[in-house]
Protein backbone atom coordinates (compact mmCIF):
# COMPACT_ATOMS: atom_id res chain seq x y z
CA UNK A 1 0.00 0.00 0.00
CA UNK A 2 1.53 3.71 -0.81
CA UNK A 3 0.62 4.94 2.25
CA UNK A 4 4.01 7.15 2.41
CA UNK A 5 4.10 10.50 0.81
CA UNK A 6 7.49 9.90 -1.65
CA UNK A 7 6.64 11.83 -4.30
CA UNK A 8 9.91 11.38 -7.24
CA UNK A 9 8.25 13.07 -9.94
CA UNK A 10 7.70 11.55 -13.50
CA UNK A 11 8.94 8.63 -14.26
CA UNK A 12 8.62 7.66 -17.85
CA UNK A 13 8.12 3.51 -17.70
CA UNK A 14 6.67 2.88 -21.23
CA UNK A 15 4.41 4.00 -24.61
CA UNK A 16 0.73 4.33 -25.03
CA UNK A 17 0.11 0.54 -26.80
CA UNK A 18 2.28 -1.24 -23.71
CA UNK A 19 5.80 -1.12 -25.29
CA UNK A 20 8.61 -0.08 -24.15
CA UNK A 21 10.68 2.84 -25.61
CA UNK A 22 9.43 6.32 -26.00
CA UNK A 23 11.65 9.02 -26.86
CA UNK A 24 14.62 10.97 -24.96
CA UNK A 25 16.38 13.69 -26.78
CA UNK A 26 19.35 15.71 -25.76
CA UNK A 27 17.64 19.57 -25.86
CA UNK A 28 19.94 22.59 -24.73
CA UNK A 29 19.45 24.54 -21.91
CA UNK A 30 20.69 28.18 -21.56
CA UNK A 31 24.02 29.37 -19.93
CA UNK A 32 23.90 29.96 -16.25
CA UNK A 33 20.17 29.10 -16.23
CA UNK A 34 18.78 30.07 -12.32
CA UNK A 35 16.70 26.92 -11.92
CA UNK A 36 17.86 23.68 -10.40
CA UNK A 37 15.96 21.10 -12.70
CA UNK A 38 15.82 17.19 -11.09
CA UNK A 39 15.35 13.53 -12.34
CA UNK A 40 11.51 14.00 -12.79
CA UNK A 41 10.46 17.72 -13.39
CA UNK A 42 8.34 18.45 -16.05
CA UNK A 43 10.07 20.80 -18.32
CA UNK A 44 8.66 23.23 -21.26
CA UNK A 45 9.98 24.68 -24.50
CA UNK A 46 11.24 28.52 -23.96
CA UNK A 47 11.12 30.83 -26.58
CA UNK A 48 15.05 31.22 -26.75
CA UNK A 49 14.73 27.97 -28.25
CA UNK A 50 15.64 26.16 -24.84
CA UNK A 51 14.17 23.87 -22.22
CA UNK A 52 13.12 25.21 -18.63
CA UNK A 53 11.37 24.30 -15.85
CA UNK A 54 7.27 23.83 -16.31
CA UNK A 55 6.87 25.62 -12.93
CA UNK A 56 2.97 26.33 -13.17
CA UNK A 57 0.57 23.88 -11.65
CA UNK A 58 -2.17 24.70 -13.71
CA UNK A 59 -1.02 26.06 -17.04
CA UNK A 60 1.97 23.69 -17.92
CA UNK A 61 2.80 23.02 -21.49
CA UNK A 62 5.15 20.35 -21.18
CA UNK A 63 7.26 18.97 -23.68
CA UNK A 64 8.47 16.34 -21.33
CA UNK A 65 10.63 15.40 -18.16
CA UNK A 66 13.86 15.99 -17.37
CA UNK A 67 16.36 12.78 -16.69
CA UNK A 68 19.51 14.32 -16.10
CA UNK A 69 21.69 16.34 -18.07
CA UNK A 70 25.57 16.69 -19.77
CA UNK A 71 27.62 19.94 -19.19
CA UNK A 72 31.72 20.85 -18.88
CA UNK A 73 31.95 21.82 -15.37
CA UNK A 74 33.67 25.71 -15.50
CA UNK A 75 35.88 24.76 -12.22
CA UNK A 76 36.54 20.98 -13.23
CA UNK A 77 36.88 21.89 -16.75
CA UNK A 78 35.53 18.37 -17.80
CA UNK A 79 32.16 17.13 -19.41
CA UNK A 80 29.98 16.01 -15.98
CA UNK A 81 26.94 13.77 -16.51
CA UNK A 82 24.01 14.07 -13.56
CA UNK A 83 20.85 13.45 -12.64
CA UNK A 84 20.32 16.87 -11.85
CA UNK A 85 21.31 20.34 -12.79
CA UNK A 86 22.47 22.81 -10.03
CA UNK A 87 20.33 26.43 -10.82
CA UNK A 88 23.02 29.15 -12.51
CA UNK A 89 25.91 27.08 -12.75
CA UNK A 90 28.01 28.98 -15.38
CA UNK A 91 28.12 26.05 -18.72
CA UNK A 92 27.62 27.09 -22.16
CA UNK A 93 27.49 23.11 -23.41
CA UNK A 94 24.26 22.31 -21.23
CA UNK A 95 22.15 19.38 -22.70
CA UNK A 96 19.30 17.98 -21.29
CA UNK A 97 18.35 14.37 -20.89
CA UNK A 98 14.37 14.89 -21.70
CA UNK A 99 11.62 11.94 -22.28
CA UNK A 100 9.54 13.94 -25.01
CA UNK A 101 7.32 11.55 -26.47
CA UNK A 102 3.50 12.62 -26.82
CA UNK A 103 2.43 9.24 -26.54
CA UNK A 104 4.88 8.89 -23.79
CA UNK A 105 3.30 6.96 -19.99
CA UNK A 106 5.02 8.27 -17.13
CA UNK A 107 4.38 7.35 -13.20
CA UNK A 108 3.56 9.95 -10.62
CA UNK A 109 2.25 9.77 -7.07
CA UNK A 110 -0.80 12.08 -5.81
CA UNK A 111 -0.16 13.87 -2.61
CA UNK A 112 -3.68 12.28 -1.81
CA UNK A 113 -6.38 9.50 -2.19
CA UNK A 114 -7.40 9.11 -6.20
CA UNK A 115 -10.25 6.43 -6.47
CA UNK A 116 -10.99 4.49 -9.39
CA UNK A 117 -13.27 6.89 -10.65
CA UNK A 118 -10.44 9.21 -11.26
CA UNK A 119 -9.12 6.88 -13.78
CA UNK A 120 -9.49 9.04 -17.68
CA UNK A 121 -9.80 12.30 -15.59
CA UNK A 122 -7.19 15.43 -15.89
CA UNK A 123 -5.32 16.27 -13.22
CA UNK A 124 -2.97 19.23 -12.39
CA UNK A 125 0.28 18.62 -10.69
CA UNK A 126 1.36 20.49 -7.28
CA UNK A 127 3.05 23.86 -7.59
CA UNK A 128 6.70 23.46 -7.93
CA UNK A 129 9.21 22.85 -5.17
CA UNK A 130 13.03 22.32 -5.15
CA UNK A 131 13.92 18.43 -5.11
CA UNK A 132 16.13 16.80 -3.09
CA UNK A 133 20.28 17.70 -3.72
CA UNK A 134 21.31 14.81 -2.07
CA UNK A 135 19.94 12.30 -4.90
CA UNK A 136 19.04 14.89 -7.47
CA UNK A 137 15.53 13.91 -7.66
CA UNK A 138 12.26 15.41 -8.17
CA UNK A 139 10.14 16.19 -5.61
CA UNK A 140 6.76 17.09 -8.07
CA UNK A 141 3.52 15.48 -7.11
CA UNK A 142 0.55 15.06 -8.69
CA UNK A 143 -2.35 17.17 -6.94
CA UNK A 144 -5.32 14.92 -6.32
CA UNK A 145 -7.89 17.50 -5.20
CA UNK A 146 -7.90 18.65 -8.96
CA UNK A 147 -8.68 15.48 -10.82
CA UNK A 148 -12.15 16.62 -13.22
CA UNK A 149 -12.68 16.45 -17.01
CA UNK A 150 -11.31 19.66 -17.65
CA UNK A 151 -9.96 20.09 -21.02
CA UNK A 152 -7.23 22.98 -19.75
CA UNK A 153 -5.17 20.48 -17.09
CA UNK A 154 -1.92 19.09 -18.06
CA UNK A 155 -2.13 15.40 -17.78
CA UNK A 156 -4.34 12.42 -18.49
CA UNK A 157 -4.92 9.69 -15.45
CA UNK A 158 -4.29 6.48 -17.69
CA UNK A 159 -3.84 3.53 -15.45
CA UNK A 160 -3.00 2.98 -11.70
CA UNK A 161 0.24 1.37 -10.41
CA UNK A 162 -0.72 -2.26 -9.26
CA UNK A 163 1.47 -4.70 -6.98
CA UNK A 164 1.99 -5.62 -3.44
CA UNK A 165 2.88 -2.12 -2.43
CA UNK A 166 0.86 -0.29 -4.49
CA UNK A 167 -3.24 -0.05 -5.06
CA UNK A 168 -5.91 2.04 -6.52
CA UNK A 169 -7.37 4.19 -3.35
CA UNK A 170 -3.66 4.06 -1.54
CA UNK A 171 -3.35 7.09 1.09
CA UNK A 172 -0.44 8.18 -1.80
CA UNK A 173 -2.04 6.83 -5.11
CA UNK A 174 0.67 5.88 -7.73
CA UNK A 175 -0.70 6.80 -10.89
CA UNK A 176 0.52 6.06 -14.97
CA UNK A 177 -0.29 9.34 -17.02
CA UNK A 178 0.20 10.84 -20.08
CA UNK A 179 0.52 14.80 -21.04
CA UNK A 180 -2.59 16.05 -22.43
CA UNK A 181 -2.34 15.81 -26.10
CA UNK A 182 -3.50 18.99 -26.71
CA UNK A 183 -1.24 20.55 -24.22
CA UNK A 184 1.95 18.67 -24.99
CA UNK A 185 4.31 20.82 -26.86
CA UNK A 186 4.56 18.84 -29.73
CA UNK A 187 0.72 19.04 -30.42
CA UNK A 188 0.14 22.58 -29.94
CA UNK A 189 -1.30 24.12 -33.02
CA UNK A 190 0.34 27.51 -32.28
CA UNK A 191 4.06 27.90 -31.64
CA UNK A 192 6.01 29.45 -28.65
Amino acid sequence: MATTAAPHGAVAVNRLGGYEGGSFRQLKVTNSYGTSLFFGDWVQMANTGTIEHSQAATTARPIGAFHGCTYTDPTLNYKLHSQMWTASTTATDILAYVSDDPHQVWQMQADESLAQTALGLNIQMITYAAGNTNIGRSIIALDGSTEAATTTFPFRLTDFVRGPFSEPGDTYTDMLITCSAQLHHYGLKAGI
